[in-house]
């Protein structure tokens, strides 16, 4: 079992502009939004496999979950779950 998350500069930044375009129309939306993804990620230690292969690299450790439109891609680390990045859908990683 993985027991940690760490997060990329990325995908701290990925995910605070997340927040910050959806707030634009709704705050509470924006809230939601985030917290779910969140919760997704809180779950990924406990199945870190749970994820498809990132298509683009074909590398068993790099994953990724989808939510809603966006992707959230994380490497497996040994004992560590590194969140990479969180994009829309349609951009490339």
């Amino acid at each position: 079992m993985h027991e940690k998350i760490r997060w990329s500069p990325r995908a701290a930044l990925n995910l605070e502009e997340i927040y910050e375009y959806i707030a634009k129309d709704s705050k509470n939306y924006a809230n939601i939004f985030i917290t779910n993804i969140l919760t997704s990620i809180k779950s990924i230690p406990d199945f870190p496999n749970k994820g498809r292969i990132v298509p683009e690299y074909i590398d068993k450790n790099l994953r990724e979950l989808i939510y809603k439109n966006y992707r959230v891609v994380y490497r497996i680390k040994n004992d560590i779950i590194e969140i990479v990045a969180i994009c829309h859908g349609s951009k490339p990683l």
